[in-house]
């Protein structure tokens, strides 16, 4: 298969994963916040929430994008493919270096998750924050390693491509 087909179709597929986890949650948060009612259940379902809202949009944003991704990719080395050195890698680097802030952001919220589960003995609104942040980031630190991993083999390709050209 073609590389930018690949990587651009794993962007995709990972985006409808990413969308399908925020859809999962936002229905698990409802269902926290109005049929268990309880302050910790409430305190999970607002993480819940929040960054499911935030998996939607992103998985939307990319899968709507993937499609014109490919075809632009692809018409830079068919017609222009200097654009490649001068516009797709460093976009692609940009990219890799937003995940590096993105692991640490993510880390964090793993970290303060932890601090408040472990912060009271009791079920309180706070340690169902701590739950549901531990939870959310965790997930999206997993989907991100994936992401990255298949960004630099994309960047490793063009730059073969580069040096071919």
């Amino acid at each position: 298969m073609n590389p930018i087909v690949k990587y651009f179709n794993g962007e995709k597929a990972e985006s409808y994963i990413f969308i399908l986890i925020g859809v999962i949650a936002c229905a698990m948060a409802l269902y926290f916040f109005f049929a268990l009612k309880t302050s910790f259940w409430k305190g999970v379902a607002i993480p819940f929430i929040i960054v499911a809202l935030l998996e939607f949009i992103v998985g939307y944003t990319i899968v709507t994008r993937s499609s014109k991704d490919i075809i632009r990719v692809q018409t830079y080395i068919t017609n222009e493919p200097q654009k490649i050195q001068i516009d797709e890698i460093p976009r692609m680097e940009k990219v890799l270096s937003n995940f590096v802030i993105y692991r640490y952001l993510e880390i964090a919220l793993i970290i303060l998750g932890i601090v408040l589960m472990y912060s009271s003995i009791n079920d309180t609104f706070w340690r169902g924050i701590g739950l549901g942040l531990f939870i959310q980031a965790s997930i999206v630190l997993s989907l991100d390693f994936f992401a990255e991993r298949r960004g630099h083999i994309y960047v490793e390709y063009l730059k073969e491509l580069v040096e071919k050209i």
